[in-house]
């Protein structure tokens, strides 16, 4: 195996896509159909001897802000930034897994009674990385069909960020994703090794929509508000949701979503099974 698997991989990627597909004139008197190295030095953001030098296995421990630019410059897919991203962390025999304590994910019997009693209220249980740890048959129903439960764990920041039915589940993408990150930098410490690792693995596998409100100053994550969600069975949903803090235990939180009209009430039902009005709106 080569001993640059990081370089080749890059200078693979380059010499593939076209200029056209980068968004650049295609131009004339090309030697190769795809990228000159100061082309994709450019859309990247950084210097061509410094591509150069990744490249060539002259540096080797590319930033993720790096990383998560030259990945939205070629364009890679979910799979090719995640490839990537292990290239880059494997290269100097570098773990994947930090060997920090990791987020509590232990939840207590009187945690789920508590969500049994939620019923048939959609309501989750996460943590401080934005982990689904437990959740009601109501939040099932209403988010299984989206996709938002593939992960494992299911992960709400890894779901908006990575996964590209979000855009459609979410009319307001933008502004959830603004309160996912802003839960994610005040629900934990940045010198936390565990958000770190999960920081820079979205940063190269979302590229600069997650990346650019890492580096912003963090703002307060709403902790009630409405959001509108698109459920392939039930069309647009209006949820009005509030945020528990689970004190005892570090970085549990409760989520609970109610309808927030009428039409999301009788949706809900609809989605449930429950008898009409089980779940009634919120107004005012």
């Amino acid at each position: 195996m080569s001993t640059n698997e990081l370089g080749a991989f890059l200078r693979a990627r380059r010499e593939a896509i076209t200029p056209a597909e980068a968004g650049l004139p295609s131009g004339a008197r090309r030697r190769t159909p795809g990228l000159r190295r100061s082309e994709l030095a450019t859309l990247a953001g950084i210097s061509v001897e410094y591509l150069a030098r990744l490249e060539q296995g002259r540096d080797r421990h590319p930033s993720s802000q790096v990383l998560g630019a030259l990945a939205d410059a070629l364009r890679l897919g979910s799979a090719e930034r995640l490839h990537l991203r292990r290239l880059s962390k494997v290269v100097d025999g570098d773990s994947l897994c930090p060997s920090a304590i990791p987020p509590a994910r232990v939840v207590r019997p009187t945690v789920r009674a508590l969500l049994d009693r939620l019923e048939p209220a959609p309501a989750i249980l996460v943590n401080r990385l934005g982990e689904i740890l437990a959740h009601t048959t109501g939040y099932e129903r209403l988010a299984a069909p989206i996709g938002l439960l593939d992960g494992e764990p299911p992960s709400l920041v890894r779901f908006v960020f990575t996964d590209v039915r979000a855009r459609a589940a979410y009319p307001d993408w933008e502004r959830v994703a603004d309160e996912q990150v802003a839960s994610l930098k005040i629900e934990s410490s940045r010198a936390d090794p565990h958000v770190r690792h999960l920081s820079e693995e979205l940063t190269v596998l979302a590229g600069a929509p997650f990346a650019t409100r890492l580096s912003k100053p963090a703002g307060l994550p709403q902790r009630a508000g409405t959001q509108r969600l698109v459920h392939p069975l039930a069309g647009e949903l209006r949820l009005s949701y509030e945020t528990l803090d689970l004190p005892d235990i570090e970085g549990q939180r409760l989520i609970v979503y109610l309808p927030a009209d009428e039409a999301t009430s009788t949706a809900l039902d609809r989605l449930t099974g429950r008898q009409p009005g089980a779940l009634r709106a919120v107004t005012g």
